[in-house]
């Protein structure tokens, strides 16, 4: 059962203010979600699908040192971004270039020697089976948060990919020259989070972060504040009666959406991918009350 909707007791006001913007370290942060959910996948009733996310992340990190350098926009047009409070990685006009195809083709070619069901190979097949024209158009779906229900697991190893190339594209920002951008918005790339975290980062303790699903940037946001329309008027808290408090559903009242809140400060090993998915019985829970889910997480697509 879901506790009855309330003020988050754990919301304070005297937080020191942090950096607006926390950029991803390609490096780690794949190795990391990969550790991450592996544990989750104990005693989980999604342990087969943590495992083989927990496989594509250990992709995601391993095929990165063969990668040719990720080119960020011309420093005009990153100036302009600014001027305009546009995001600098304008996902409405990506296009692939060689190193977003090297990413797709290595990651490809490295989940292949994954042990994989019959059903996810089959949509791997279909992926490295597909032209560029139709390959260009499940790139376009994944960035325009429009995954068709009919093709969910070819769609997997596309967002996979780009999550690694824009990663990669958002670690050359800087992060002192990022904006807001608007509610919701990652200042980045300009995609909706997966979730968000109350951090307990040096000079940042108590603050919330969105985290970017794309380029996994993270940047800070109101404490009880929507994430998706930006109300602070009808916000309460639901969580999983009986668990240990670190993953709440921040529910809003007047779009009727709701983001999850990992609370990092009470356990430093949560990931706001990771967990997301393994938390999945409490977007079950939340949807029953007739609320929709406004974080976007393509590995959950479908759920």
């Amino acid at each position: 059962m879901t506790q009855p909707p309330r003020p988050d007791p754990a919301f304070t006001g005297g937080v020191v203010k942090p950096s607006f913007a926390r950029l991803p370290d390609p490096a780690a942060i794949f190795k990391e979600r990969a550790q991450r959910f592996r544990t989750l996948a104990s005693d989980h009733d999604l342990k087969p699908y943590l495992l083989f996310l927990a496989d594509l992340c250990e992709v995601q990190h391993d095929i990165q040192s063969g990668l040719p350098a990720a080119a960020l926009p011309a420093a005009d047009a990153l100036a302009r971004a600014r001027e305009f409070a546009m995001p600098p990685l304008d996902r409405n006009r990506f296009m692939a270039d060689a190193a977003c195809d090297a990413t797709l083709d290595g990651l490809c070619g490295c989940i292949a020697r994954c042990e994989l069901t019959p059903a996810a190979h089959a949509a791997l097949q279909s992926v490295r089976n597909a032209d560029a024209a139709a390959l260009a158009a499940m790139m376009q779906s994944v960035l325009s948060d429009s995954i068709p229900v009919e093709s969910l697991a070819e769609h997997v190893f596309i967002a996979a990919a780009l999550q690694v190339h824009f990663a990669r594209l958002a670690a050359q920002l800087d992060a002192k020259e990022l904006v807001a951008v608007g509610d919701g918005v990652c200042p980045a790339c300009g995609g909706p989070p997966a979730s968000s975290m109350v951090v307990e980062w040096q000079g940042a303790g108590g603050a919330r972060f969105c985290a970017c699903t794309l380029c996994g940037t993270q940047w800070n946001y109101i404490r009880a504040k929507c994430c998706c329309c930006g109300s602070t008027k009808d916000v309460t808290y639901q969580e999983i009666e009986g668990g240990p408090g670190t993953i709440k559903a921040e529910c809003c009242g007047e779009c009727r959406t709701y983001v999850k809140v990992l609370h990092h400060q009470r356990d430093i090993s949560l990931d706001p991918i990771a967990d997301d998915v393994a938390s999945l019985g409490l977007d079950l829970l939340v949807r029953e009350t007739g609320l929709r889910r406004g974080g976007v997480n393509p590995f959950l697509i479908g759920y």
